[in-house]
């Protein structure tokens, strides 16, 4: 009898009822923001040739077997749709979203899931303030949010630590991490202080009562958006958050492969430092971006908005079948 009344916990899922149908629910409302505004849905795939290189994101690996041959190719599930996005962006489809299931190896906890909801964006013609413009139209359309507070990531050091991100070194960074606590990390480059920095200090403090927009990370955080051309030392790069969760990150793109693919190669040499594995660049991609139309665009992880309009701390809240029961 006991080990039947424990049955249930495995197969039944953690979401109630009620959240599962609040996700169908915002779901179409998103839909209809965007048929609202001529933005088309469109679906790309979620295994691929190539994979982002971010050191600190991880791909889940596949074997792909070609039939009948018996060989075999590596194939990637995709940690966002960004990458096949902008293929369809730079072939003239005009601003465009898509609601998609997304990957990355070891993430999970309260905040995490393996396997999550993404709702990615691409808007043309706009650069990451108009598109923040933009998701502040979103957010109150969902949740009838008053207009997001905006910092660059300059003031909000500054707010919150007192420190100026753009003209200190390591030192700086490590000396006030461990003034404020936090253990020293053996090498730790100087994005990685900021980042610990960052999350444990001032993500807290962002987004209560209303949504907050933090941009013009450092150049050395651009990922895929363009250098600022007035501030070369700052990228076009924007993060969103509500209630100190971070909802999404945005960028004015980078339309430019030469430049994209010394990024991909910094990464690749920073993951050869950490004794992570080297990965294929995309060439799919790489190839496309210099045809890619000035845009901007967004990835928000609808598990986590969910998160926020029901007010919990635990994604399995929001979730059907987490990994620990998928």
């Amino acid at each position: 009898m006991a080990l039947r009344e424990q049955l249930p916990i495995l197969w039944q899922p953690t979401s109630s009822l009620k959240n599962i149908y609040l996700r169908a629910k915002v779901l179409t409302k998103i839909r209809s923001f965007f048929m609202e505004r001529n933005i088309v849905e469109v679906e790309t795939p979620l295994l691929s040739h190539g994979v982002i290189t971010d050191p600190n994101i991880h791909s889940f690996v596949s074997e792909y077997h070609l039939p009948g041959s018996g060989k075999k190719e590596i194939l990637y599930l995709q940690t966002s749709p960004e990458f096949a996005m902008k293929r369809l962006l730079a072939a003239g489809s005009g601003s465009i979203f898509q609601i998609s299931k997304a990957f990355r190896n070891e993430e999970c906890g309260a905040m995490h899931n393996p396997e999550f909801t993404i709702l990615e964006w691409y808007h043309l013609g706009y650069n990451h303030h108009e598109l923040m413009d933009e998701i502040d139209a979103f957010l109150g359309y969902l949740f009838n949010f008053s207009k997001a507070e905006r910092w660059s990531y300059q003031e909000v050091f500054k707010k919150f630590l007192f420190i100026d991100p753009l003209i200190c070194d390591i030192s700086e960074f490590r000396d006030l991490a461990l003034q404020h606590g936090l253990n020293d990390i053996d090498g730790l480059n100087k994005d990685g202080w900021l980042n610990i920095l960052f999350s444990s200090f001032i993500e807290p403090n962002l987004g209560n009562g209303k949504p907050a927009f933090v941009y013009d990370f450092p150049a050395s955080q651009a990922a895929l958006a363009r250098i600022n051309k007035n501030d070369p030392r700052v990228a076009s790069r924007f993060e969103v958050y509500i209630s100190g969760i971070e909802l999404g990150n945005g960028f004015h793109e980078l339309s430019d492969s030469q430049e994209q693919r010394q990024r991909f190669g910094y990464d690749l040499k920073r993951r050869s430092e950490l004794n992570l594995s080297q990965l294929p660049l995309d060439e799919n991609f790489l190839t496309a971006i210099d045809y890619l139309p000035d845009c901007s665009g967004v990835a928000i992880g609808l598990d986590r908005l969910l998160m926020i309009m029901i007010g919990t701390k635990n994604i399995e809240d929001v979730i059907a079948f987490p990994i620990k029961n998928a």
